[in-house]
């Protein structure tokens, strides 16, 4: 595959993960905080849904392609950017493993409380704390991963 298309794809690849996350954060927080219970049980299962489909997909693509970047370009992958942009992204990886579990438990739990007319049950509140626990250092993890990706420092 020709290294530019391959960089564009991975590029590309790296702006879906990054803005599908920080996007399905944002409308999933807002929400909650609103503290509508249909609303909060519509933004989850579409979160789910969304996390699955670009996510998912994001994440097995990234290292696949920043792997080959790396060979077609000639980088030792013992470069110490490298290694620390593998780490962060591992880092990133093993927050969101969870952070898809919980959220379709509070999916369910969202949904099941907006079909009862009811408030949302206190066993949601550990759940989303959690969820926001996980999300900042994949955050963090990700913004460090861009930041090497583009500068390369030695």
């Amino acid at each position: 595959m020709d290294y530019l298309l391959l960089k564009w794809l991975h590029i590309l690849s790296a702006t879906l993960l990054f803005g599908t996350g920080i996007g399905s954060a944002w409308y999933l927080l807002l929400t909650v905080l609103s503290r509508d219970v249909a609303a909060i049980a519509v933004v989850s299962r579409i979160l789910v849904m969304t996390d699955w489909l670009f996510t998912g997909l994001t994440m097995l693509f990234q290292p696949a392609s920043g792997f080959y970047l790396a060979h077609l370009a000639g980088y030792p992958l013992h470069s110490r950017w490298l290694l620390w942009s593998i780490g962060l992204f591992l880092l990133a990886l093993l927050c969101w493993l969870p952070v898809v579990w919980i959220q379709m438990r509070l999916r369910d739990l969202a949904l099941a409380a907006a079909r009862e007319h009811a408030p949302l049950p206190p066993r949601f509140w550990p759940y989303f704390r959690c969820w926001i626990a996980l999300g900042v250092p994949a955050l963090a993890a990700f913004l460090a991963v861009f930041y090497l990706m583009v500068a390369k420092p030695a």
